[in-house]
């Protein structure tokens, strides 16, 4: 078994909590910013390009935080 070091293991969670803070501020930015409701329109009118848009977000941004980890 590898040999856990407190360091590397104390970066990975403050790095996790940095991806999980950028993707609720995206989240709440995107929200701000459109002028139409986000949920509305991927729940109830199944607007799936929007659906797109926002996981093409999260993935530039979860890209983003494992370049950093790694």
């Amino acid at each position: 078994m590898p040999d856990l070091h407190p360091e590397i293991l104390l970066a990975s969670v403050v790095y996790t909590a940095l991806g999980l803070a950028l993707f609720g501020g995206s989240l709440w930015i995107a929200t701000k910013v459109a002028p139409f409701s986000i949920q509305k329109e991927i729940e109830e009118d199944q607007n799936t390009a929007l659906g797109i848009i926002l996981g093409a977000m999260f993935i530039g941004i979860a890209i983003i935080v494992a370049a950093a980890i790694g």
